[in-house]
Protein backbone atom coordinates (compact mmCIF):
# COMPACT_ATOMS: atom_id res chain seq x y z
CA UNK A 1 0.00 0.00 0.00
CA UNK A 2 1.12 3.33 -0.54
CA UNK A 3 1.99 6.02 1.52
CA UNK A 4 -0.65 8.54 0.29
CA UNK A 5 -3.34 5.71 0.71
CA UNK A 6 -2.36 5.38 4.29
CA UNK A 7 -5.20 6.29 6.95
CA UNK A 8 -4.50 6.18 10.92
CA UNK A 9 -6.31 3.79 13.17
CA UNK A 10 -8.47 6.41 14.45
CA UNK A 11 -9.98 7.36 11.21
CA UNK A 12 -9.91 3.63 9.09
CA UNK A 13 -11.73 1.92 12.44
CA UNK A 14 -13.85 5.28 13.00
CA UNK A 15 -17.89 4.15 13.40
CA UNK A 16 -20.05 3.76 10.18
CA UNK A 17 -23.28 2.28 11.55
CA UNK A 18 -24.83 2.31 14.68
CA UNK A 19 -23.35 -1.73 15.25
CA UNK A 20 -20.47 -0.31 14.76
CA UNK A 21 -20.63 2.41 17.92
CA UNK A 22 -19.09 0.83 21.29
CA UNK A 23 -20.13 1.66 24.92
CA UNK A 24 -22.97 3.88 23.93
CA UNK A 25 -25.62 1.43 24.33
CA UNK A 26 -28.25 4.26 25.74
CA UNK A 27 -27.68 6.83 22.80
CA UNK A 28 -27.93 4.24 19.88
CA UNK A 29 -30.65 2.44 21.31
CA UNK A 30 -32.85 5.82 21.86
CA UNK A 31 -31.74 6.93 18.50
CA UNK A 32 -33.06 3.85 16.44
CA UNK A 33 -36.22 3.92 18.40
CA UNK A 34 -36.91 7.86 17.22
CA UNK A 35 -36.20 6.52 13.69
CA UNK A 36 -38.45 3.39 13.94
CA UNK A 37 -41.03 5.11 15.45
CA UNK A 38 -40.91 8.06 13.63
CA UNK A 39 -40.28 10.78 16.76
CA UNK A 40 -37.18 12.18 15.39
CA UNK A 41 -36.54 16.28 16.73
CA UNK A 42 -35.07 18.71 15.14
CA UNK A 43 -32.74 19.26 17.56
CA UNK A 44 -29.78 16.97 19.46
CA UNK A 45 -26.96 18.02 21.70
CA UNK A 46 -24.20 15.02 22.64
CA UNK A 47 -22.00 15.85 25.36
CA UNK A 48 -19.10 13.84 26.64
CA UNK A 49 -15.36 13.44 26.65
CA UNK A 50 -13.05 13.53 23.66
CA UNK A 51 -12.77 10.36 21.85
CA UNK A 52 -16.50 8.81 23.47
CA UNK A 53 -17.99 8.99 19.86
CA UNK A 54 -19.92 12.35 19.90
CA UNK A 55 -19.18 13.05 16.05
CA UNK A 56 -19.44 9.57 14.96
CA UNK A 57 -22.40 9.42 16.11
CA UNK A 58 -23.44 12.32 14.73
CA UNK A 59 -22.50 11.12 11.11
CA UNK A 60 -24.14 7.61 11.52
CA UNK A 61 -27.53 9.13 12.32
CA UNK A 62 -27.16 11.75 9.33
CA UNK A 63 -27.06 8.87 7.50
CA UNK A 64 -29.69 7.27 9.29
CA UNK A 65 -31.82 10.13 8.04
CA UNK A 66 -31.05 10.73 4.16
CA UNK A 67 -30.39 6.93 3.18
CA UNK A 68 -31.73 5.86 0.00
CA UNK A 69 -34.46 4.34 1.68
CA UNK A 70 -34.68 5.98 4.82
CA UNK A 71 -34.69 6.83 7.82
CA UNK A 72 -33.96 3.50 8.12
CA UNK A 73 -31.39 3.11 11.32
CA UNK A 74 -30.30 -0.26 9.59
CA UNK A 75 -28.97 1.58 6.57
CA UNK A 76 -26.74 -0.13 3.57
CA UNK A 77 -22.99 0.70 4.45
CA UNK A 78 -22.89 0.60 0.38
CA UNK A 79 -25.45 3.15 -0.42
CA UNK A 80 -24.02 6.00 -2.75
CA UNK A 81 -25.82 8.52 -0.17
CA UNK A 82 -24.58 7.23 2.93
CA UNK A 83 -20.86 6.67 1.51
CA UNK A 84 -21.25 10.49 0.66
CA UNK A 85 -22.06 11.39 3.82
CA UNK A 86 -19.06 9.48 5.23
CA UNK A 87 -16.98 10.53 2.54
CA UNK A 88 -17.63 13.90 3.41
CA UNK A 89 -18.97 15.02 -0.19
CA UNK A 90 -22.77 14.92 0.89
CA UNK A 91 -24.32 18.19 -0.11
CA UNK A 92 -27.05 17.74 2.45
CA UNK A 93 -25.01 17.13 5.91
CA UNK A 94 -22.99 20.10 6.99
CA UNK A 95 -20.09 19.93 9.26
CA UNK A 96 -19.14 22.82 10.95
CA UNK A 97 -16.27 23.68 12.92
CA UNK A 98 -17.61 25.69 16.18
CA UNK A 99 -14.25 26.78 17.41
CA UNK A 100 -13.43 28.75 13.83
CA UNK A 101 -17.04 29.32 12.96
CA UNK A 102 -18.40 31.16 15.99
CA UNK A 103 -18.84 34.62 14.98
CA UNK A 104 -22.30 36.16 14.58
CA UNK A 105 -22.62 36.80 10.72
CA UNK A 106 -21.30 33.35 10.17
CA UNK A 107 -24.24 31.81 12.00
CA UNK A 108 -27.09 34.53 10.24
CA UNK A 109 -25.40 32.41 7.18
CA UNK A 110 -26.68 29.51 8.29
CA UNK A 111 -29.86 31.13 9.70
CA UNK A 112 -30.32 31.67 5.71
CA UNK A 113 -28.90 28.57 4.69
CA UNK A 114 -31.73 26.58 6.19
CA UNK A 115 -34.47 27.90 4.23
CA UNK A 116 -33.15 25.61 0.70
CA UNK A 117 -34.31 22.32 0.23
CA UNK A 118 -31.88 19.18 0.64
CA UNK A 119 -30.49 18.76 -2.86
CA UNK A 120 -30.50 14.84 -2.16
CA UNK A 121 -31.79 13.32 0.97
CA UNK A 122 -34.55 13.66 2.97
CA UNK A 123 -33.20 16.07 5.25
CA UNK A 124 -30.48 18.89 5.74
CA UNK A 125 -28.18 17.60 8.46
CA UNK A 126 -26.20 20.42 10.38
CA UNK A 127 -23.41 18.97 12.68
CA UNK A 128 -21.62 21.45 14.66
CA UNK A 129 -18.82 20.19 16.42
CA UNK A 130 -17.29 22.25 20.08
CA UNK A 131 -20.73 24.50 19.63
CA UNK A 132 -19.45 25.59 23.30
CA UNK A 133 -17.25 27.67 21.22
CA UNK A 134 -19.81 30.01 19.87
CA UNK A 135 -20.13 33.37 21.16
CA UNK A 136 -22.89 34.76 23.48
CA UNK A 137 -24.54 36.40 20.05
CA UNK A 138 -24.05 33.42 17.63
CA UNK A 139 -25.94 31.71 20.19
CA UNK A 140 -28.86 33.93 19.93
CA UNK A 141 -28.79 34.48 16.57
CA UNK A 142 -29.33 30.77 16.44
CA UNK A 143 -32.29 30.63 19.08
CA UNK A 144 -35.29 31.37 16.67
CA UNK A 145 -33.93 28.82 13.73
CA UNK A 146 -33.36 26.42 16.47
CA UNK A 147 -36.88 26.35 18.49
CA UNK A 148 -38.64 26.89 14.76
CA UNK A 149 -36.46 25.12 12.06
CA UNK A 150 -38.14 24.24 8.67
CA UNK A 151 -38.97 20.65 8.35
CA UNK A 152 -36.26 19.60 6.07
CA UNK A 153 -33.75 20.98 8.59
CA UNK A 154 -31.94 18.80 11.43
CA UNK A 155 -29.07 19.99 14.08
CA UNK A 156 -26.76 18.00 15.90
CA UNK A 157 -24.19 19.49 18.57
CA UNK A 158 -21.56 18.37 20.05
CA UNK A 159 -19.49 19.68 22.78
CA UNK A 160 -17.08 18.51 25.82
CA UNK A 161 -17.98 21.75 27.96
CA UNK A 162 -21.81 21.55 27.81
CA UNK A 163 -21.52 24.27 30.97
CA UNK A 164 -20.78 26.49 28.26
CA UNK A 165 -23.70 26.13 26.51
CA UNK A 166 -26.63 28.62 27.32
CA UNK A 167 -29.47 27.11 28.71
CA UNK A 168 -31.76 28.65 26.16
CA UNK A 169 -30.12 26.31 23.55
CA UNK A 170 -29.94 22.96 26.12
CA UNK A 171 -33.95 23.65 26.08
CA UNK A 172 -34.37 23.28 23.10
CA UNK A 173 -32.80 19.99 22.11
CA UNK A 174 -32.67 16.64 22.76
CA UNK A 175 -29.34 16.04 25.34
CA UNK A 176 -26.85 12.48 25.44
CA UNK A 177 -24.49 12.25 27.89
CA UNK A 178 -22.18 10.48 26.15
CA UNK A 179 -20.28 8.19 29.08
CA UNK A 180 -15.65 7.32 29.09
CA UNK A 181 -16.10 3.94 27.71
CA UNK A 182 -15.32 1.16 29.85
CA UNK A 183 -11.55 -0.31 29.53
CA UNK A 184 -13.01 -3.70 28.75
CA UNK A 185 -14.67 -2.47 25.66
CA UNK A 186 -11.53 -0.72 24.96
CA UNK A 187 -9.46 -3.70 25.26
CA UNK A 188 -11.97 -6.07 22.89
CA UNK A 189 -12.48 -3.39 20.26
CA UNK A 190 -7.87 -2.82 20.36
CA UNK A 191 -8.43 -6.91 20.17
CA UNK A 192 -10.68 -6.87 17.13
CA UNK A 193 -8.66 -3.83 14.95
CA UNK A 194 -5.39 -5.77 15.97
CA UNK A 195 -6.63 -9.25 14.44
CA UNK A 196 -7.17 -7.56 11.30
CA UNK A 197 -4.28 -5.58 11.45
CA UNK A 198 -2.12 -8.42 11.59
CA UNK A 199 -0.63 -7.32 14.96
CA UNK A 200 0.45 -9.33 17.87
CA UNK A 201 -0.14 -7.89 20.95
CA UNK A 202 -0.76 -9.16 24.68
CA UNK A 203 -3.38 -8.57 27.02
CA UNK A 204 -1.06 -6.72 29.54
CA UNK A 205 -0.61 -4.36 26.67
CA UNK A 206 -3.79 -3.57 25.69
CA UNK A 207 -4.55 -2.92 29.47
CA UNK A 208 -2.33 -0.25 29.30
CA UNK A 209 -3.06 1.08 26.49
CA UNK A 210 -6.65 1.23 27.50
CA UNK A 211 -5.67 3.07 31.21
CA UNK A 212 -3.70 5.53 28.95
CA UNK A 213 -6.76 6.02 26.80
CA UNK A 214 -8.84 7.51 29.92
CA UNK A 215 -11.83 6.22 28.32
CA UNK A 216 -11.10 7.51 24.90
CA UNK A 217 -11.43 5.30 22.10
CA UNK A 218 -9.74 7.78 19.62
CA UNK A 219 -7.36 8.61 22.52
CA UNK A 220 -6.70 4.60 22.40
CA UNK A 221 -6.51 3.47 18.95
CA UNK A 222 -4.15 6.49 18.31
CA UNK A 223 -1.54 5.09 21.11
CA UNK A 224 -1.92 1.91 19.32
CA UNK A 225 -1.41 3.40 16.26
CA UNK A 226 1.88 5.07 17.63
CA UNK A 227 2.82 1.63 19.17
CA UNK A 228 2.79 0.02 16.02
CA UNK A 229 4.80 2.64 14.26
CA UNK A 230 7.61 1.70 17.47
CA UNK A 231 7.28 -1.78 17.54
CA UNK A 232 6.04 -3.19 13.94
CA UNK A 233 3.87 -6.36 14.36
CA UNK A 234 4.59 -7.40 17.80
CA UNK A 235 3.49 -5.41 21.13
CA UNK A 236 4.53 -6.34 24.12
CA UNK A 237 3.70 -4.43 27.79
CA UNK A 238 7.24 -3.20 28.32
CA UNK A 239 7.40 -1.79 25.46
CA UNK A 240 4.04 0.43 25.68
CA UNK A 241 5.21 1.05 29.70
CA UNK A 242 8.50 2.34 28.04
CA UNK A 243 7.50 5.08 25.61
CA UNK A 244 4.72 6.24 27.81
CA UNK A 245 6.16 6.53 31.00
CA UNK A 246 3.84 4.18 32.74
CA UNK A 247 4.57 2.18 36.18
CA UNK A 248 3.27 -1.58 35.61
CA UNK A 249 -0.14 -2.51 37.57
CA UNK A 250 2.65 -4.96 40.17
CA UNK A 251 3.89 -1.68 40.91
CA UNK A 252 1.23 0.26 41.42
CA UNK A 253 -0.22 -2.43 43.49
CA UNK A 254 3.03 -2.60 45.65
CA UNK A 255 3.20 0.81 46.10
CA UNK A 256 -0.64 0.17 47.35
CA UNK A 257 0.36 -2.03 49.73
CA UNK A 258 3.24 -0.07 51.12
CA UNK A 259 0.61 2.77 51.31
CA UNK A 260 -1.35 1.07 53.28
CA UNK A 261 0.83 -0.80 55.69
CA UNK A 262 2.61 2.75 56.03
CA UNK A 263 5.88 0.91 54.84
CA UNK A 264 8.12 4.75 54.11
CA UNK A 265 10.96 3.09 53.10
CA UNK A 266 9.11 1.18 50.91
CA UNK A 267 7.36 3.77 49.64
CA UNK A 268 10.33 6.11 48.96
CA UNK A 269 12.02 3.14 47.60
CA UNK A 270 9.48 2.32 44.87
CA UNK A 271 9.06 6.11 43.88
CA UNK A 272 13.02 6.31 43.27
CA UNK A 273 12.76 3.71 41.53
CA UNK A 274 10.02 4.85 38.50
CA UNK A 275 11.47 8.04 38.60
CA UNK A 276 15.09 6.42 37.92
CA UNK A 277 13.29 4.99 35.08
CA UNK A 278 11.78 8.18 33.71
CA UNK A 279 8.19 7.37 34.77
CA UNK A 280 5.45 9.70 34.23
CA UNK A 281 4.95 9.95 38.51
CA UNK A 282 1.91 12.33 37.85
CA UNK A 283 0.10 9.55 35.51
CA UNK A 284 1.47 6.74 38.90
CA UNK A 285 -0.45 9.35 41.29
CA UNK A 286 -3.59 9.15 38.63
CA UNK A 287 -3.36 5.60 38.55
CA UNK A 288 -2.46 4.74 42.55
CA UNK A 289 -5.96 6.94 43.34
CA UNK A 290 -7.73 4.62 41.11
CA UNK A 291 -6.81 1.42 43.39
CA UNK A 292 -7.42 3.58 46.43
CA UNK A 293 -10.93 4.35 45.41
CA UNK A 294 -11.65 1.00 44.37
CA UNK A 295 -10.73 -0.31 47.96
CA UNK A 296 -13.13 2.57 49.21
CA UNK A 297 -16.12 1.02 47.44
CA UNK A 298 -14.76 -2.07 48.60
CA UNK A 299 -15.17 -0.67 52.05
CA UNK A 300 -18.56 0.59 51.63
CA UNK A 301 -19.74 -2.53 49.79
CA UNK A 302 -18.22 -4.53 52.46
CA UNK A 303 -19.76 -2.63 55.26
CA UNK A 304 -17.26 -0.61 56.37
CA UNK A 305 -13.53 -2.28 55.89
CA UNK A 306 -11.16 -3.94 53.48
CA UNK A 307 -8.31 -5.71 52.77
CA UNK A 308 -7.78 -4.82 48.65
CA UNK A 309 -5.08 -2.85 49.36
CA UNK A 310 -1.85 -5.17 49.72
CA UNK A 311 -4.01 -7.62 52.15
CA UNK A 312 -4.40 -4.95 55.17
CA UNK A 313 -7.27 -3.91 57.07
CA UNK A 314 -9.23 -0.90 56.56
CA UNK A 315 -11.69 0.97 57.40
CA UNK A 316 -13.95 3.19 55.51
CA UNK A 317 -13.04 6.30 57.23
CA UNK A 318 -8.85 5.48 57.00
CA UNK A 319 -9.38 4.75 52.90
CA UNK A 320 -11.25 7.94 52.41
CA UNK A 321 -8.57 10.08 54.36
CA UNK A 322 -5.64 8.52 52.33
CA UNK A 323 -7.82 9.18 49.10
CA UNK A 324 -8.41 12.77 50.23
CA UNK A 325 -4.70 13.73 50.65
CA UNK A 326 -3.48 11.84 47.35
CA UNK A 327 -6.29 14.26 45.70
CA UNK A 328 -5.02 17.23 47.85
CA UNK A 329 -1.51 16.34 46.45
CA UNK A 330 -2.42 16.77 43.03
CA UNK A 331 -1.51 20.21 42.31
CA UNK A 332 2.07 19.89 44.28
CA UNK A 333 2.65 17.06 41.15
CA UNK A 334 1.59 18.49 38.14
CA UNK A 335 2.72 21.94 38.84
CA UNK A 336 5.65 21.99 42.02
CA UNK A 337 9.15 22.66 40.83
CA UNK A 338 9.92 18.93 41.65
CA UNK A 339 7.15 16.01 41.08
CA UNK A 340 9.25 13.68 43.12
CA UNK A 341 9.50 15.60 46.05
CA UNK A 342 5.89 16.89 46.05
CA UNK A 343 5.22 13.24 44.95
CA UNK A 344 6.33 11.70 48.11
CA UNK A 345 5.23 14.35 50.41
CA UNK A 346 1.82 13.04 49.16
CA UNK A 347 2.65 10.03 49.46
CA UNK A 348 3.55 10.34 53.43
CA UNK A 349 1.12 12.48 53.97
CA UNK A 350 -1.85 9.92 52.97
CA UNK A 351 -0.26 7.27 55.16
CA UNK A 352 -0.38 9.87 58.08
CA UNK A 353 -3.79 10.45 57.00
CA UNK A 354 -4.92 7.43 57.01
CA UNK A 355 -4.21 6.53 60.81
CA UNK A 356 -5.48 10.17 61.95
CA UNK A 357 -8.80 9.70 63.96
CA UNK A 358 -11.95 12.08 62.91
CA UNK A 359 -12.72 14.37 65.95
CA UNK A 360 -16.30 13.33 65.73
CA UNK A 361 -15.81 9.85 65.89
CA UNK A 362 -13.42 9.96 68.86
CA UNK A 363 -16.35 12.44 70.78
CA UNK A 364 -18.74 9.30 69.96
CA UNK A 365 -16.19 6.81 71.92
CA UNK A 366 -15.69 8.75 74.66
CA UNK A 367 -19.24 9.28 75.28
CA UNK A 368 -20.00 6.03 74.77
CA UNK A 369 -17.61 5.14 77.47
CA UNK A 370 -18.77 7.47 79.53
CA UNK A 371 -22.41 6.00 79.04
CA UNK A 372 -21.33 2.90 80.01
CA UNK A 373 -19.30 3.85 83.05
CA UNK A 374 -22.40 5.89 84.42
CA UNK A 375 -24.31 2.55 84.10
CA UNK A 376 -21.53 0.86 86.73
CA UNK A 377 -22.92 0.13 89.89
CA UNK A 378 -21.66 2.55 93.05
CA UNK A 379 -19.73 -0.49 94.49
CA UNK A 380 -18.22 -1.93 91.60
CA UNK A 381 -15.20 0.29 91.78
CA UNK A 382 -13.11 -1.79 90.37
CA UNK A 383 -15.69 -2.38 86.95
CA UNK A 384 -15.77 1.26 86.65
CA UNK A 385 -12.02 1.82 86.95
Amino acid sequence: MSSNNYQVIARKWRPQTFADVVGQDHVVRTLRNAIARNRIAHAYLFVGPRGTGKTSTARIFAKALNCTDGPNADFDPADPVVKAIADGSSMDVIEIDGASNNSVDQIRDLRDDVRYAPTQGKFKVYIIDEVHMLSNQAFNALLKTLEEPPEHVKFVFATTDVQKVLPTIISRCQRFDLKPIPAKLIIERLRKIAVEEGINVNDEALACIARMADGGMRDAQSIFDQMISFCGTDITEPDVLDVYGLVSADRIAALAGALASGNHQSLVAIVEECDAAGRDLVRLLTDLQVIVREALLDAIAKGGSTDKLGGVPLTTEQVTRMLDALREGEAGVKLGLSDKINFEVALLKAVEASRARAIDSLIKELTALTAECADVAPGDEKKKT
